[in-house]
């Protein structure tokens, strides 16, 4: 199958049709088959037509915003859990996980807080366990 473009020469109209191929297009119109929609002239002709062509750039875009929208929903799913079955601490995070780790002071859930890179690179010297999850504010779409 092929597409084009037809230019009506009397009304200078034009309109697209598709054809089986470029001699069938030829066949019908010697025939008469093929006449402007507009004015009903069969004095038409046959121009040159853009073929559409698939772009890898936006299809990978398009692969791309999907890939975003279902990790930032995943981080959406983690906050809503951490939200729901931890204690949230502010900034004294730190203070709480070391309470927590050297006073044996066992918490019915755990917390979840605010802390510098810092801070936990000396958590973790000290051997105390933390983990860093993107916070996704909860006004985002």
């Amino acid at each position: 199958m092929i597409k084009y473009r037809i230019l009506c020469k009397d009304c200078s109209q034009d309109f697209d049709s598709w054809f089986a191929s470029s001699n069938e297009f030829e066949k019908l119109k010697k025939s008469k088959f093929i006449n402007c929609p507009y004015c009903n002239s069969f004095k038409i002709e046959k121009s040159l037509m853009a073929p559409s062509i698939i772009n890898k750039k936006e299809q990978s875009i398009s692969l791309n915003q999907k890939k975003h929208f279902k990790i930032k929903n995943k981080l959406k799913e983690y906050k809503n859990f951490i939200k729901n079955n931890f204690e949230y601490v502010g900034d004294n995070f730190t203070y709480e996980a070391r309470s927590i780790h050297y006073n044996n002071k066992k918490k019915i859930k755990g917390i979840y807080g605010n802390a510098s890179a810092e801070d936990i690179k000396e958590l973790s010297e000290e051997g105390i366990e933390t983990e860093t999850i993107p916070w996704i504010k909860d006004n985002e779409n």
